[in-house]
C-alpha cells in the first residue's frame, strides 16, 4: 500500500476532500439589522425582531454591543467599543450569545478592561472558560450562615463593625472622605489571607486607579487581586457591565470553594451610567430621572454575593460596594437604595475627616447586620462594650464644652475616651493583625494607656507589632490560628504591652 508523505499534492488532496465532506452546504438563514440612529455609545437598531435582551451584536465595522431594550419595532444597543465610526445605516447582525468574560487564575495580577481585555501591557489573558456577566443568585437553599470574619485590618471596622464571608457591606460618604481608602485597605489585609481580591473601578480617573494599583503593589499581595477598569473615556456599556464582570471573575473562585472580596467603586457612577443609558433608550424617568429598574439593578447584583452551603463547596463571595454622598444626605435615592440591599453600611463623616479622624468613621450611624456572629472570639470579648463607650464619650465631650467642670469619674473617662479615639486613629496601608487589636483594646481597657500622652497612642501602635513578634511570637501564632486566648495568654499580652509602653519616653498625659 502507497504511504502518502505529509506535505505531498496527495496529502493536501485528502485534507481538502476531508473538508469538503464536513462542510454544511445546506441553506442558512441570517437576520441582519440596521443602524438607524447612533449618539453617546447607544445604537437604536432595527431589522432584528427574533433579538434577546442581552444578546450580543456585531457591527459591520467590528465593533460589539449589547442589546439593552426590546422595543415594538427596534431595540436599543449598548456598545462596548468606541461609536466614533459607526453610521446610521450600517448593518448589525446577532450572535445569538450574551457577553461573557475571561475567568480563572490567569487573570490574578492582571489590570484588565471589564470585558478581560489588558490594560497593563501584558499577554492576552489565557483564559480557564468564558462565564456570562448576568447570573443568577445563588438560590436561598444553596446558602449557609455567615460566620467567618473578614478581617479589614481597620480596628475600627474589625473591633465595632465586623463583616462575615458572603455579607455585603456598603461604604458611604461624601466625596473624598476615604471610601477607597477604606476598601484598598481591605483588600491590602489580605495578603496574609486566603481571599481572592477583585477591585472594579467604574468611571474612576486614571491618576486614582493608577495610585489604587501601586498600593496594592507595594503592600498588599497583587499576585491574588483582580483590577477591572473602566475609565471615564470608556464607552457607556463598559462601566454599565463592570461591575457584573467583576463579580463573574470572583464568582469563579467561590464556586470552586474559595473566598473572594470584590470592592465596587462606586456603584453612585455605575447608576448615573444606567440612567444615562436609559435615558438615550427612552425608558421613562422616575425619581431624580433615574428608571424604575435601578433597584432591580443594583439588587440583582448584590444579590450574588452570598456564603455557599458545603454541599456547593461552601466558598464565599463578600461585597464591598462603595456609594457617594452628597452633603451627608445618605436619605438619596440611590444611598437610600443600596442601604435596604445590602446588611450593613460604614458611614464616613466629611466633619471628622477635616479633624484629622482618619478612617472617619462615623460610629453612630454606621452599622453590621450580622456583626457579632461573624467576629472572632477573641475580639469580640476584648471590644465587649467599646462602641457603647465611645458614644457615651462623645456625648460627655460635648457637654464640657460649655464649661461645666465634671467630677472626678466623669473626667476619667473622657481621658479614657480621647485615648481611644487615638487608637481608631490609623494612618493609610498599615492594617493591624488580630493580635495587635487585641493588645491595643485591652491594654485600653486594663488601663495601661492612662498615664500616656494622647500623642504618644501613634507611636505605641506603630511599635506593637515587631514589639509583640520579639516577645511572644507564639501567642501570635496562636490567636490566629484559633482566634482565642486564655486568661494565662492574656496576661502575658497585657505584661508585654506594658513593658512596651515602659519602654517609650515619658510622656503626661493630656
Amino acid at each position: 500500500m502507497r504511504t502518502i508523505m505529509p506535505g505531498s499534492p496527495e496529502d493536501w488532496l485528502t485534507q481538502a476532500q476531508s473538508c469538503i465532506a464536513r462542510a454544511n452546504l445546506g441553506p442558512r438563514v441570517d437576520a441582519i439589522g440596521r443602524v438607524e440612529s447612533i449618539g453617546d455609545g447607544v445604537a437604536m437598531v432595527s431589522g432584528l425582531p427574533d433579538s434577546r435582551l442581552d444578546e450580543l451584536l456585531y457591527l459591520a465595522r467590528g465593533q460589539i454591543g449589547f442589546v439593552h431594550t426590546l422595543d415594538r419595532d427596534r431595540i436599543g444597543c449598548v456598545l462596548l467599543d468606541d461609536a466614533a465610526q459607526v453610521e446610521a445605516g450600517d448593518t448589525v447582525t446577532g450572535s445569538g450569545e450574551v457577553v461573557r468574560v475571561p475567568v480563572g487564575e490567569a487573570l490574578l495580577g492582571r489590570v484588565v478592561d471589564p470585558l478581560g481585555r489588558p490594560l497593563d501591557g501584558g499577554a492576552p489573558i489565557r483564559a480557564r472558560r468564558f462565564d456570562p456577566v448576568e447570573r443568577p443568585a445563588p438560590a436561598i437553599i444553596e446558602r449557609d450562615l455567615v460566620v467567618q470574619p473578614v478581617q479589614t485590618g481597620t480596628l475600627a471596622i474589625d473591633a465595632m463593625f465586623a463583616i462575615g464571608r458572603g455579607q455585603r457591606e456598603l461604604i458611604l460618604g461624601d466625596r473624598a472622605t476615604g471610601k477607597t481608602a477604606l476598601a484598598v485597605d481591605t483588600i491590602i489585609n489580605q495578603r496574609t489571607s486566603d481571599m481572592i481580591c477583585v477591585y472594579v473601578a467604574i468611571g474612576q480617573k486614571s491618576s486614582a486607579v493608577a495610585r489604587v494599583v501601586d498600593q496594592v503593589r507595594r503592600h498588599g499581595a497583587p499576585d491574588r487581586t483582580i483590577f477591572v477598569v473602566a475609565s471615564p473615556a470608556a464607552a457607556p456599556g463598559l462601566q454599565w457591565i463592570a461591575p457584573f464582570a467583576g463579580f463573574t471573575m470572583a464568582e469563579y473562585f467561590r464556586d470552586g470553594g474559595g473566598h473572594a472580596v470584590v470592592v465596587l467603586d462606586d456603584l453612585t457612577k455605575h447608576a448615573a451610567t444606567h440612567r444615562e443609558i436609559a435615558l438615550l433608550t427612552g425608558q421613562p424617568p422616575g425619581r431624580e430621572a433615574y428608571p424604575g429598574d435601578v433597584f432591580f439593578l443594583h439588587s440583582r447584583l448584590l444579590e450574588r454575593a452570598a456564603r455557599l452551603s458545603t454541599e456547593k463547596g461552601g466558598g464565599s463571595l463578600t461585597a464591598l460596594p462603595i456609594a457617594e454622598t452628597d452633603a451627608g444626605n445618605v436619605s438619596a435615592y440611590i444611598p437610600t437604595n443600596l442601604i435596604s440591599i445590602t446588611d450593613g453600611q460604614i458611614i464616613l463623616d466629611a466633619k471628622l475627616f477635616a479633624q484629622g479622624h482618619k478612617p472617619a468613621i462615623d460610629v453612630g450611624t454606621s452599622v453590621s447586620r450580622v456583626g457579632g456572629k461573624t467576629q472572632l472570639r477573641v475580639l469580640r470579648d476584648a471590644s465587649g462594650t467599646m462602641r457603647l463607650d465611645y458614644a457615651q464619650f462623645l456625648e460627655l465631650e460635648m457637654f464640657t464644652r460649655f464649661g461645666e467642670q465634671p467630677e472626678p469619674r466623669v473626667r476619667a473617662q473622657i481621658e479614657r475616651g480621647k485615648r481611644l479615639r487615638a487608637l481608631l486613629v490609623q494612618p493609610l496601608s498599615s492594617p493591624l493583625r488580630v493580635v495587635d487589636q487585641v493588645a491595643l483594646i485591652v491594654a485600653l481597657g486594663e488601663g495601661l494607656l492612662d498615664g500616656m500622652a494622647v500623642s504618644e497612642i501613634s507611636s505605641l501602635r506603630t511599635r506593637l507589632p515587631a514589639w509583640i513578634d520579639d516577645h511572644v511570637p507564639d501567642l501570635c501564632a496562636q490567636i490566629e490560628r484559633t482566634g482565642q486566648i486564655d486568661t494565662a495568654q492574656r496576661s502575658a499580652l497585657m505584661t508585654t504591652v506594658k513593658a512596651l509602653i515602659e519602654s517609650q519616653p515619658a510622656g503626661s498625659a493630656s
